[in-house]
């Protein structure tokens, strides 16, 4: 793989200013990254790192599914407990994604990405060493914000170091690894909950991460680059403030309410989640028409890639979440699964859509948006052909009889994640990177969180009446209503993406 340069100069800043040894100096103990004329230069090793710091989060938002009922067993937790250690995790890494691309573009992405997996790799060893499941429930709300920290440097760093090309297989990369990371992360959860290695039994899930983010931390220390934003604004308390009220009153009682029984603060919250929301909008026009810089800038939301990429992330993130926390259910409780076998099921979706992502820059450069549109018409066939295979032949089915759907599936979501994720960031200028990938990850975080909420919450209240299969069935149908709204709307992507 060859470096990627870019066409714009970030600020490249010295050892005294980040506080780490300067790449350009021997106290890096090798050559690690160096000036190009046009800018810092993002090579092999420097791609592998933000990828790698890309895939943590979302491995890690997949990763207990499957290993939610042995945590109930070992830890005695309730279902509302352990809806928590999902929902922590997801309403932390929501609500702070912008502020952490914000910090980004003020202190340095290198350095907090830096600091966002060091604390990433802490905050799983305190997930894994858990006593108990109210410990572990703040543990996860931890590990959210240290995920928060660290994402939102890997698309500013991809956004501010490439242009042209390079930057579309950046892009095509990233997009490959986010949607690998998700079906993976459940695969690796069964796998690990099923060896048992050393009888840690769930917590290697968590305890996986500490390696991993070991190597993360000597490879970007050697081979990544400073940016920051060569016009960094101060942090929005309000804004921020604000987001964060918006997204909590939202999430928490969509995820909780059903396991709770809908008491009156869920209610109370869905209530306020209006209220706060407009009060987030009033307060960022505000700031901007006074020439402040909000948390969220409406003059980034109005650019063309923005307003029409971000709205086609509601009904693909929306179903994939709530199809990957519903088929590890389905399948484990279901079909009486081990957590294993239900990994080895995602397995065709999985090889799908690597071979779909490699496929995908070719297919853009020819097709341009219209690949998304396609992407989505075979997702549906995928889904069509899962929902008649589950209606007709449950509850004796195995991964054969599912991998037909699951190879469709899967290889439909791999032409439209990437293409999307590029295409969303497209007119985004790189001295407002951090922000723009703080927006997009939010923005895809919330609805993959909305999907567990609103797709879980249906599987698992029409179950007692229509059974696993009917209720997994219906589930599906719902997810192929989404696809169809994504291929409509796909259709105003432009032809041509650069």
């Amino acid at each position: 793989m060859g470096d990627v340069t870019d066409s714009v100069t970030p600020t490249v800043t010295p050892s005294t200013r980040t506080g780490l040894p300067s790449p350009t100096t021997p106290a890096t103990g090798g050559p690690g990254p160096r000036l190009h004329p046009h800018g810092a230069v993002l090579g092999a090793f420097g791609l592998f790192s933000v990828l790698l710091g890309a895939a943590l989060p979302l491995v890690d938002f997949f990763i207990v599914n499957v290993a939610l009922p042995d945590m109930g067993r070992d830890l005695g937790a309730s279902e509302a407990m352990l809806e928590l250690v999902v929902a922590g995790y997801g309403v932390a890494y929501a609500v702070l994604l912008v502020l952490g691309g914000r910090l980004g573009d003020l202190f340095g992405r290198r350095r907090l990405f830096l600091w966002g997996m060091a604390a990433f790799g802490v905050t799983s060893l305190l997930c894994g060493l858990a006593p108990g499941a109210g410990t572990l429930v703040v543990a996860r709300v931890a590990q959210g914000a240290a995920a928060a920290l660290m994402l939102p440097q890997v698309l500013a760093t991809i956004q501010a170091t490439t242009s042209g090309p390079r930057r579309a297989r950046a892009m095509s990369l990233y997009g490959a690894t986010a949607g690998l990371s998700m079906v993976a992360g459940q695969i690796l959860g069964g796998v690990l909950v099923t060896a048992d290695v050393a009888g840690l039994g769930w917590r290697t899930v968590f305890l996986v991460n500490v390696p991993v983010v070991v190597v993360g931390l000597l490879s970007a220390g050697r081979a990544l680059p400073e940016t920051r934003s060569t016009a960094p604004a101060p942090v929005d308390g309000a804004g921020t403030g604000l987001l964060a009220l918006s997204l909590v009153t939202l999430l928490l009682p969509l995820t909780e309410g059903r396991a709770a029984g809908w008491p009156l603060w869920t209610w109370l919250l869905l209530g306020v989640f209006p209220f706060a929301l407009a009060g987030f909008v009033a307060v960022e026009r505000f700031k901007e028409t006074r020439g402040g810089v909000p948390l969220v800038p409406p003059s980034l939301l109005r650019l063309p890639s923005m307003r029409h990429g971000l709205p086609l992330l509601l009904p693909f993130c929306v179903g994939f979440g709530g199809f990957m926390f519903v088929v590890a259910i389905a399948l484990q409780e279901g079909l009486r699964l081990s957590p294993v076998a239900a990994g080895v099921a995602l397995a065709p979706m999985a090889v799908a859509f690597f071979a779909g992502a490699l496929a995908g820059p070719r297919l853009v450069r020819r097709w341009g948006g219209r690949v998304v549109t396609t992407g989505a018409l075979v997702q549906g066939l995928g889904l069509t052909v899962l929902a008649v295979t589950v209606f007709r032949g449950w509850p004796d089915l195995d991964v054969w009889r599912l991998a037909p759907g699951m190879v469709l599936g899967g290889f439909g979501q791999s032409l439209q994640l990437p293409v999307l994720l590029r295409s969303i960031l497209a007119d985004v200028p790189a001295e407002r990177a951090g922000v723009g990938g703080g927006v997009m990850s939010t923005t895809q975080q919330t609805f993959m969180s909305l999907g567990v909420a609103t797709l879980g919450t249906l599987f698992l209240s029409l179950t007692p009446r229509l059974g696993t299969g009917g209720a997994f069935g219906t589930a599906l149908l719902v997810q192929l209503g989404l696809v169809v709204v994504m291929a409509a709307a796909s259709l105003r992507l432009p032809r041509r993406l650069d």
